[in-house]
């Protein structure tokens, strides 16, 4: 979690001129006062009224081009009369402009293959609204529609009182998508966290009499006074020409006028306060209880490169406690679930704050702010440990040399968002090679002393707010303020002892396995992928890439899975890697494998699901023997510890005994059961007396059993490695697992969906919203044309399904479909379609929903959405084809299915063979409504018409 403060511009021509001079003068160390540089890679300006635009290239991905609109400009600057208006308005930008008339934008965009909700996008918060256009860049015609698209957003909505109205609906959906307890416990604690601030009053969704009722000039004056040049920043970012862009901008932007009355921007603060203050969030449907202790605090200065390094004292600061206090969760009895402190923004711009946080067992409230409290005050009178500073400092630096290392590889995205932070809030943006190079220079002088000294301001009594929320209910307990105050006070009066770091040297492997031999090796056909055989019988499949620098990729997989164990192991199995990734490996503990990893980027998990279990794990090129000796580890060595387990279970049962209180939790939990009807195999959530079903014998026994046999797995390397030293680490950390077991295939456990039209009818929750799954499913051979059409079948029904329920009917904030389809233990398929909507309006939009399968059945598809799903697929797979994740997935199952690998690179020509009869067919075939399982959610106290 890096998230460094970005600071103020400064020409760097003259940087260089400076940090020059101080080289000669100060023996190349950098005064603290000299100004940050901004990145040169990145060109800035500011049009004549006002705009500020960036402009950088980069071909991270290749013919793309990331765009926004940045306004400086959100909830906090409405009135009382423009309560949620700001929001309102960012939708209004899709609904009619000067040049696009209601709904041309997005259909334009998706017939050059931008989908919207997953490309297209916009997002409102308390001080800005934002707007996110990512597009092709290989013709001109679409680069110049999207800089059109960015000024109609800045300058011409027509906001006609028609769409407004029709608008309402779509946004109150999305308002009541925020109702639950998540948002009634925000609306309790938030005017004490905030006290006596304006951000408590202007949550962005607003207020739902306000979206109801405001007249159509109150909205188009929010919009004249706020959307403005000097309010306003474009960001180009992508495969493109910068002077270019740069033309373009000024040409689209640089005629926008000022309003006759210019309003002053205000800017908000939150109030000190001296107490610390209490606030207690209580909710019926509240699934988990936490504890928050904010200190609040100015967010300094950000200008300088002493600013710059106190930032990285805060992340070392940080990162060092997390880790202890992860350590106190492997006790028998944790004091907590989970536990964490930051140190980042605040929801209001000015404001940052550092944050201990814990989830926390309802009875262990009082131990846990203790805790919370005791460690923070630790810290305070003893400091850290130069072991513990070591540590993090090999990580942090780590982390600065991989993203150096990307630095040509970086997409595109990663910089708007810089762009972004800098313009709205001067956060800096020296770039990657002046970071990393600013951070090796001066890791080593930062001190224990310099560390410790943190304290002073991060544990300031002073803006100090502690925030419980927990479920409402009669056996939860939750002290008064008195008495949490009280805890507060002896915690941090309490003499403590020094923190003792535990680890001794050691080793990640005791022994170095003794290596097999790759006794076959073939290049498959039409392919760059090798694939070997080892004396084992493990199999692995290479590819070299050299899409990233920095970064290679593994998988392993084999089939098998818990369905091989009987019911009375199925807890034991189901959970066995659960158990492990806290018992640890070898001789270590996980906080102890992850104090060894310090200054090393490599990782492996497992996993063991119903029909398999595998491996997927990442590296650095040169940490790449430290991820194959945790491959070894992982697959030869589970640790089995009593206390650890007894953690693991405590904290579990804990974590998952409100859980079904949220209404959205229960019925997915009740669907899954509906859906496997309650086959005791597939039943939902697991309740609190099922944890105390794992036998840690057992669990041990079963996860040695799942990976004991190297030669019943086939292992996936994909990224930058070097082929020679990738030879010697397979034969030694794989080739030397022995071989023992057997080959296996899943078991089918006769887990089946309800046949015919069933309809699951769930009552739970307070709130007057639905949900809604409609799930098509059966019988179907697998292969993967009848895959892809099914796939183009859901992308069909996405674009519909928004232009009918959401724009038509105004009925839903969002809409999806879906098509999943599986091989093993049997072959089956399901279309699901899912949209939440006011209880008053699922009978009329389910109608709507089939009404348009039907219509696709009986007329097929329109020329115009057939490109717009080509385009869509051919635009996406133009990006994956260049991602090791995409190779990495593609590789491990085509293997699984037994598709020729050649066929990986096809897709253009599948794409674009792809023909309105093959889907038609598809909904003909396979939604022919046979089987349909409908599921609703209803709020307790709705009762169904008949």
């Amino acid at each position: 979690m890096l998230h460094l403060s970005h600071l103020i511009k400064i020409a760097f021509s003259l940087f260089l001129l400076l940090v020059n001079t101080l080289a000669i003068a100060q023996n190349n160390i950098i005064a603290p006062s000299t100004p940050l540089p901004v990145d040169p890679n990145v060109k800035t300006g500011q049009l004549k009224n006002g705009l500020t635009y960036y402009i950088r290239k980069n071909d991270r991905p290749e013919d793309r081009m990331e765009l926004r609109l940045v306004i400086n400009a959100g909830s906090i600057l409405e009135t009382e009369a423009q309560l949620g208006l700001a929001h309102f308005m960012e939708h209004m930008n899709f609904n009619g402009t000067e040049n696009f008339a209601r709904n041309d934008i997005v259909d334009y965009l998706q017939s050059i293959g931008v989908k919207f909700g997953a490309d297209l996008n916009a997002y409102t918060s308390f001080d800005e609204t934002v707007y996110i256009l990512p597009v092709p860049t290989n013709e001109k015609q679409m680069v110049d529609q999207s800089f059109q698209i960015l000024e109609d957003w800045a300058h011409n909505a027509l906001l006609e009182e028609e769409e407004i109205d029709k608008e309402r609906g779509v946004v109150l959906e999305e308002w009541r998508i925020g109702r639950g307890a998540n948002q009634r416990m925000l609306e309790q604690y938030l005017p004490v966290l905030l006290k006596g601030s304006r951000y408590a009053e202007r949550l962005p969704i607003g207020k739902k009499e306000v979206l109801e009722n405001f007249k159509p000039e109150t909205l188009r004056e929010f919009y004249r006074d706020w959307y403005r040049p000097d309010l306003m920043a474009v960001i180009a970012v992508g495969d493109l020409d910068v002077e270019e862009t740069e033309k373009q901008i000024k040409a689209h932007f640089g005629s926008i006028e000022m309003p006759e009355i210019v309003k002053e921007r205000p800017n908000y603060d939150i109030p000190d306060h001296e107490e610390t203050l209490v606030a207690v969030a209580k909710d019926k449907e509240a699934s988990f209880t936490s504890i928050r202790i904010t200190n609040k605090m100015d967010a300094g200065p950000r200008e300088t490169v002493g600013d710059y390094r106190r930032e990285i004292s805060y992340l070392l600061y940080t990162g060092m406690l997390n880790v202890r206090l992860d350590e106190m969760t492997q006790k028998a009895e944790p004091p907590y679930i989970f536990a964490a402190t930051n140190y980042s923004k605040l929801l209001a711009r000015n404001t940052y704050a550092y944050q201990a946080f814990a989830n926390v067992q309802p009875k262990n409230i009082k131990t846990a702010l203790e805790t919370l409290v005791t460690e923070n005050e630790r810290v305070r009178q003893h400091g850290f440990i130069q072991s513990e500073l070591d540590r993090y400092k090999s990580d942090l630096l780590a982390a600065y040399e991989r993203a150096y290392m990307e630095r040509n590889n970086t997409e595109s995205s990663r910089y708007v968002r810089d762009y972004i932070n800098n313009f709205l809030e001067d956060e800096p943006i020296p770039g990657i090679e002046f970071e990393y190079n600013y951070v090796k220079s001066i890791i080593d002088s930062i001190t224990i002393d310099e560390v410790n000294a943190l304290t002073s301001r991060l544990l300031s009594p002073v803006n100090r707010v502690i925030i419980i929320t927990a479920p409402d209910k009669e056996e939860i307990v939750i002290p008064q303020e008195p008495e949490l105050l009280d805890i507060v006070k002896k915690a941090e009066q309490k003499e403590l002892m020094p923190y003792r770091d535990k680890l001794e040297n050691a080793e990640l492997l005791e022994e170095i396995p003794v290596s097999g031999k790759i006794i076959e090796e073939e290049t498959i056909s039409g392919t760059d992928i090798d694939k070997w055989t080892l004396s084992n019988g493990a199999v692995v499949f290479l590819k070299k890439t050299d899409f990233k620098q920095d970064e290679a990729l593994f998988s392993g997989y084999s089939k098998g899975g818990t369905s091989l164990y009987p019911m009375e192991d199925y807890y034991s199995a189901t959970y066995s890697d659960g158990v492990f990734r806290e018992c640890g490996f070898g001789n270590h503990s996980s906080v102890d494998l992850q104090k060894l990893l310090s200054g090393k980027t490599a990782s492996i998990n497992t996993y063991i699901s119903q029909n398999s279990e595998g491996l997927s794990g990442s590296a650095r090129p040169k940490d790449l023997e430290t991820m194959f000796k945790l491959a070894y580890l992982k697959m030869t060595a589970p640790r089995r510890d009593t206390e650890i387990f007894a953690s693991y279970i405590a904290k579990n049962k804990s974590l998952y005994q409100n859980l079904l209180s949220n209404p959205n939790y229960y019925f997915l939990d009740q669907s899954i059961r509906f859906m496997s009807q309650n086959h005791p195999r597939a039943s939902g959530f697991p309740k609190a007396e099922e944890w105390d079903k794992i036998d840690l014998d057992r669990a041990t026994a079963i996860y040695q059993d799942r990976f004991q046999n190297p030669g019943d797995f086939f292992f996936v390397i994909v990224g930058n490695f070097d082929k020679t030293m990738i030879r010697s680490l397979v034969e030694t950390y794989i080739g030397g697992i022995a071989a023992q077991g057997k080959n296996e295939t899943p078991k089918d456990l006769g887990i089946r969906p309800p046949q015919g039209n069933k309809q699951l009818d769930v009552y739970k929750g307070e709130d007057d919203k639905s949900s809604v799954k409609i799930h098509y499913h059966g019988l179907y051979q697998y292969d993967r044309k009848t895959n892809f059409h099914l796939t183009a079948l859901a992308d069909l029904l996405d674009i519909r399904l928004v232009e009918i329920l959401r724009e038509e009917k105004g009925g839903v904030y969002g809409v999806g479909a879906s098509f999943s389809g599986q091989k093993f233990p049997y072959e089956h398929y399901r279309m699901s379609i899912s949209f939440p909507c006011s209880p008053n309006n699922v009978d009329e939009l389910i109608k709507a929903t089939l009404n348009e399968i039907n219509d696709i059945k009986e007329n097929g598809v329109s020329e115009k959405n057939l490109q717009k799903i080509k385009e869509g697929k051919l635009r996406e797979m133009e990006v994956k084809i260049k991602e090791n994740n995409y190779w990495l997935s593609a590789i491990q199952a085509y293997q699984v299915y037994g598709y020729e690998m050649s066929e990986i690179e096809a897709y253009q020509s599948k794409i674009e063979e792809l023909e309105s009869e093959d889907i038609r067919n598809a909904a003909l075939k396979y939604l022919d409504g046979e089987n349909i399982a409908t599921l609703i959610l209803w709020p307790e106290s709705f009762e169904k018409k008949p």
